[in-house]
């Protein structure tokens, strides 16, 4: 069994523990945000789970590489260290892989969205935007998984140059993408990407059920990442499942 331990233990460590056995995956260890980092260095593991805040990610990032073992990130909002996190990786006796979002539903939606944006590439008539919606104790905004829809529509619709999260005062730059948000009750993670034209709209939404998807998926990449070095995403794993 691929031994597990989880960093931070709410609601998505609640749900990674309460399925690993169904993907032979023992959790050796549970360190939440008011225990000490350092405690790993007593604990026999193959694989952190990261599923805590962003100012925590890069301390455990760095503790868990410095013990040549491996750690999955699925925490949000800390992609300005995306570079340095890769070299020291890259650098190191350990490995990471990180995902703005485990759903394999989410990585396939992924695929679909590159896939409409070389379409609406060709379609000079229709303006492309996106809007996400999540609970209201989501502590970024916009969510990575809408920043990551964004820039892959960025990649496929040239004349799409840039991202503009901010809320809107006044007419939006053409060549922007605008990425909105709301914040609501327990809903567990709307996207929706727009294509508008005069003539009609077209919607592509992923809807997440529950946190489920989620941990399926970080299981999914701790015992793909298990014994590999260097740096990742949880697309390179979805490469190799789809193959």
């Amino acid at each position: 069994m691929t031994k597990v331990v989880l960093l931070g233990y709410g609601q998505m460590g609640r749900e990674i523990d309460s399925i690993a056995k169904e993907f032979d995956v023992e959790i050796v260890a549970k360190l939440d945000l008011a225990d000490d980092i350092n405690d790993l260095d007593k604990i026999d593991f193959d694989v952190a789970i990261d599923f805590t805040i962003p100012m925590a990610v890069e301390d455990n990032f760095r503790k868990v590489i410095s013990l040549g073992k491996s750690i999955v990130i699925g925490t949000t909002g800390w992609y300005d260290k995306l570079d340095r996190f890769r070299e020291l990786a890259e650098n190191s006796n350990g490995s990471c892989l990180w995902g703005s979002n485990f759903s394999i539903g989410m990585q396939t939606f992924y695929r679909l969205i590159a896939n409409a944006g070389s379409l609406i590439d060709k379609l000079d008539e229709y303006d492309v935007s996106v809007h996400e919606i999540h609970h209201r104790r989501k502590k970024d905004s916009p969510s990575g998984s809408a920043l990551a829809i964004a820039n892959i529509l960025l990649e496929n619709v040239d004349r799409k140059t840039r991202i503009k999260e901010e809320t809107c005062h006044e007419e939006i730059d053409k060549n922007s993408i605008h990425v909105s948000s709301s914040r609501i009750g327990a809903i567990t993670g709307t996207h929706t990407v727009y294509m508008d034209s005069k003539s009609d709209t077209i919607e592509l939404t992923h809807r997440a059920k529950n946190r489920r998807g989620l941990a399926k998926g970080a299981l999914v990449a701790a015992k793909w990442l298990a014994g590999k070095k260097g740096f990742y995403t949880f697309s390179d794993v979805l490469d190799e499942i789809m193959d």
